[in-house]
């Protein structure tokens, strides 16, 4: 492996969004030792940059599940939210459903909160041309033309490696893509069951410990 790639809610954080110190310090000490972190995530770009930044992580970032990217050598919106906007009104004329916060700085897709059920999300949107994620922390209608795994790719080749050369950590049904096309996929504890079916290895700890408990055993050790 020559690179670390990671989703942010759910696998370097508590179920409460509250960053874990242990996945702070093995990602700064895989960083130290040569393994740039690529935070891969639904996050909008800025949120994304703060948490690399604080972090000390320095491998790139793709946000909003692959829309956006931003690496060394540039900066991109891959997805189109302008096919997700007549999906959204359209749920919002059936439904009663609110953006997340934050939401007039996404670029690529939409967010809504989690008060409505995701597969009545999917059922209403189906006869546009979007994708519907559900993140545990918010519900996502995206473009279907870029996910995760699309993007992180990108960023791969702008970084000068094979995603088969990197470690992929994940927990929910957004991050399959991405671990799809690394070399090393692994889910935490408390991740999706259909993404612990088709990853390498499951962490024995939920969460950010589950994602120090992988650095440690891959890559630090």
């Amino acid at each position: 492996m020559k690179a670390i790639a990671v989703d942010i809610d759910g696998t370097i954080t508590d179920k409460n969004r509250k960053i874990c110190v242990n996945a702070i310090k093995a990602l700064r000490k895989a960083e130290e030792m040569g393994y740039p972190v690529i935070l891969v995530t639904g996050n909008i770009l800025c949120s994304a940059k703060m948490v690399a930044t604080m972090v000390g992580l320095s491998g790139g970032i793709v946000g909003e599940n692959g829309g956006i990217i931003q690496t060394r050598k540039r900066e991109m919106v891959l997805g189109d939210i302008e096919k997700c906007k007549p999906a959204y009104e359209f749920l919002k004329s059936k439904y009663e459903v609110h953006k997340t916060e934050f939401s007039d700085l996404r670029l690529s897709e939409i967010a809504i909160t989690r008060n409505i059920d995701v597969n009545t999300v999917k059922k209403t949107v189906k006869n546009f041309d979007v994708e519907v994620y559900d993140t545990k922390f918010a519900i996502h209608i995206t473009d279907p033309a870029v996910n995760k795994g699309k993007s992180l790719e990108i960023v791969a080749e702008d970084m000068g490696i094979a995603p088969d050369e990197i470690l992929a950590v994940g927990d929910s049904e957004n991050d399959l893509e991405f671990l799809e096309v690394a070399g090393l996929k692994v889910a935490v504890s408390n991740a999706d069951d259909e993404l612990k079916e088709r990853t390498d290895y499951v962490t024995k700890k939920p969460y950010g410990d589950g994602t120090a408990e992988a650095v440690k055993k891959f890559i630090l050790s």
